[in-house]
């Protein structure tokens, strides 16, 4: 007889994670979760020195929904002697460093989470009792097949490359999720652009401006945005990413929803302002001295393409840009480029066995219930769960670590069939519309 699980998560990032530590102990819902790496190991390629998360620790995996779980960051510091240390550190958030060693204290510790199997394969039983999830051993080729009645799906997303800037060394011309890996070979090159705006853009380029110097690159950075915007800090701003305003964005159209998505893009997407003001001191110093002529930063422009790069250039690349606001193109030589252009849902092969049987908003976003099942044409009591590819549906909560908790609360309950984590309400100030008086 196989064992029938009440749930197969398939990904462990921070998403799945917190699902596994919320439910680790529950006896109320039986869930395995299956990752392909050998490890739990969260943006490693981005984990700058110094480097702040940009949600306060309080975010953790299990807190928002069970202060009192034994996963929680607060207890992580007490078990490794550093409580204090925190207390002093006087922070509300994090070094991301130290949430990735959290995260990976989490994992090591928890019975249902299976590192090393790579999901092949997903199909329904043809008597539709569950679904059967194959999955290969990395470690020796070995093949399993787990069954469950559900199926969480938490690929995550993978970088975001245009196609006309792919093809090119890796050494040379990189995305900024593999800059700490090959930060020593950029660093080698006598021109260094960093293309993109945002948070990992700012990074990379305070990373690379701080060893200037010694490096004696000339240093660019382009974006396409009008400017480059710090993050919203306020209380009210930050109510975007509550329960209240998930249900609000949820029950709007799709059209409405993809503008509201863009009218918060300086909320969802700005830099910490500690880091602009970091960046803007060290420009200022650099200054005194003599004019900063190594150093160019232009918003409004764009990076269409990269050719190699001519003799007259003496660079390895020429770049293709265009000031879009004034629709100017010029060209613009560089010997590496760092592509801070973001990231797109992973979608895994086997989620195509379910394509025609699925309802869709458009042609690339599926329909969504509010508790994040997808939404199937016929009625079926075995239901796919998605992490993956809910920003159109859900909003802000779709790559918030705050809301993935909230997110999660859903979803077991779900599971379940009752009320395991009780949904938060009025954890906001504000309203996003009228309510009714009668």
């Amino acid at each position: 007889m196989n064992k029938v699980y009440d749930a197969v998560g398939i990904g462990i990032g921070p998403f799945n994670l917190s699902l596994a530590a919320l439910t680790n102990d529950l006896q109320d819902a039986d869930i395995l979760f299956l990752e392909q790496e050998a490890s739990f190991d969260w943006h490693p390629g981005m984990l700058i020195e110094g480097m702040d998360l940009q949600t306060p620790f309080i975010a953790d995996l299990v807190t928002l929904a069970d202060p009192t779980n034994r996963f929680s960051y607060l207890n992580y510091l007490h078990e490794h002697n550093r409580i204090y240390q925190f207390y002093f550190f006087n922070r509300f958030t994090i070094p991301r460093e130290e949430y990735n060693t959290y995260c990976k204290w989490v994992s090591s510790r928890l019975d249902n989470c299976q590192f090393g199997q790579r999901v092949t394969d997903v199909s329904a039983m043809p008597d539709e009792s569950c679904y059967k999830v194959t999955a290969r051993s990395t470690e020796d080729e070995s093949e399993r097949s787990y069954y469950a009645k559900h199926i969480i799906l938490g690929t995550g997303s993978i970088p975001n490359i245009p196609e006309a800037l792919q093809g090119f060394p890796e050494e040379d011309i990189t995305h900024t999720s593999r800059y700490m890996y090959l930060k020593n070979t950029l660093k080698q090159g006598n021109s260094i652009t960093v293309v993109g705006s945002g948070q990992s853009a700012s990074e990379v380029f305070y990373d690379l401006l701080q060893d200037q110097k010694e490096g004696a690159y000339d240093l660019t950075w382009f974006t396409r945005s009008s400017g480059i915007f710090q993050k919203e800090d306020t209380g009210l701003g930050k109510e975007v990413f509550s329960p209240e305003y998930v249900d609000y964005f949820y029950n709007l159209p799709l059209r409405d929803r993809m503008e509201s998505l863009e009218n918060l893009s300086t909320i969802r997407n700005g830099v910490d302002p500690k880091l602009l003001e970091k960046i803007y001191e060290l420009l200022y110093n650099r200054s005194i001295e003599s004019p900063l002529q190594q150093i160019t930063i232009q918003t409004n422009t764009a990076v269409n393409t990269m050719e190699p790069g001519d003799n007259s250039q003496n660079r390895a690349y020429s770049l293709q840009c265009e000031q879009w606001q004034k629709g100017e193109k010029f060209t613009y030589p560089a010997d590496k480029v760092i592509l801070a252009t973001g990231y797109k849902p992973h979608l895994p092969d086997w989620l195509e066995n379910f394509y025609e049987y699925i309802e869709w908003e458009d042609e690339k976003r599926f329909r969504v219930t509010a508790d994040y099942r997808l939404v199937f044409k016929d009625s079926r009591k075995n239901q796919i769960y998605t992490l993956t590819n809910i920003e159109h549906s859900h909003g802000s909560s779709a790559t918030n670590l705050g809301l993935s908790v909230l997110r999660n609360q859903k979803i077991i309950n779900s599971i379940a069939g009752k009320e395991i984590y009780p949904i938060p309400q009025q954890a906001v100030f504000q309203q996003f519309e009228m309510k009714k008086l009668y």
